[in-house]
Formats: structure tokens, C-alpha cells, sequence
């Protein structure tokens, strides 16, 4: 989950949305590649985002998550491990995301080495509920399944 606030651009699954509002953090703040990151380490046992890309680590500062992803899958692979597939959603009320969810899913699938046919995203509101209903901020979530490498 991030806050949208003005003056940063808003990435989602490696895609520039235009957009009054981006999303605050760290990096570019990708809350959708973020929270793939995440199922991918947990999954592999290996902690989080923050451990392994810290945010008082100024070499990740504005970094394109995209990179982090990379990255991630380099991290799983060095343990033994590649991702099999992936089910994310995203939660946001503004803007409506069903048009790019293909160009997302080919992002992903690319920076993974998976097939587009293995990458499951799926845009969601919460009804105007809540901090993401407010427009407050955008979250994400993602279950992945690894398998040992061969």
C-alpha cells in the first residue's frame, strides 16, 4: 500500500499512467511490482522488499522498480528457485486500469522469464471505502507460486 500524493509519477506493473496523483515512497513507488516482490521472497523464505532493497539505502532512492523485480527473481534464482506463475490484484478507485492490464501482464511476464499466460492481473475498488476508497492511496497483493529449478 502506498499514499498517492501530487508531484510523482504513477507506476503500476512497470506502466506509466497518466494521472494527477503518483504514488510516495522510496523508489517509484510501484505498489503492484512491490507486492509480486514480496510473495516472491516470502514464498522463497527470504524476508521482504525492505530487507533486501532498504529504504535508508540511498542506492534504491527513486529507483525504477522494475529493477527490483529483476532483481527479486535473481535473488529466488540463487536459491534454487524459479517463479512458476502469478496472481496479483490491485486496488484502486482512479485510474481505471482494465485497458493496460495486457501491457502490464507483458512487463511482468518479461521481467520474470515466465509466460504472459502465467501472469495473472486483475484491478479492483474498494467502493469508495476506506483509505483506498478516499483516493488516498493504491494497494496491491500477489500470491506466486516458485518451483524448485531444474
Amino acid at each position: 500500500m502506498h499514499q498517492l500524493v501530487t508531484g510523482r509519477e504513477l507506476w503500476l506493473g512497470g506502466i506509466k499512467f497518466e494521472h494527477e496523483l503518483g504514488l510516495l515512497g522510496h523508489s517509484d513507488a510501484d505498489v503492484l511490482i512491490h507486492a509480486i516482490c514480496d510473495a516472491l521472497l516470502g514464498a522463497a523464505n527470504m524476508r521482504d522488499i525492505g530487507y533486501h532493497f532498504p529504504d535508508t539505502a540511498g542506492e534504491f532512492k527513486n529507483i525504477d522498480s522494475k529493477i527490483l523485480l529483476a532483481e527479486t527473481v535473481d535473488l529466488i534464482a540463487a536459491k534454487g528457485y524459479k517463479v512458476g506463475n502469478v496472481d496479483a490484484t490491485i486496488c484502486a478507485e482512479r485510474p481505471k486500469l482494465k485497458a493496460r492490464i495486457p501491457e502490464m501482464q507483458l512487463v511482468l511476464a518479461h521481467l520474470m522469464r515466465i509466460d504472459v499466460d502465467d501472469v495473472s492481473v486483475k484491478a479492483t475498488t474498494t467502493e469508495k471505502l476506506g483509505f483506498t476508497g478516499r483516493e488516498e492511496g493504491i494497494s496491491a497483493y500477489a500470491t506466486v507460486l516458485i518451483e524448485k529449478a531444474e
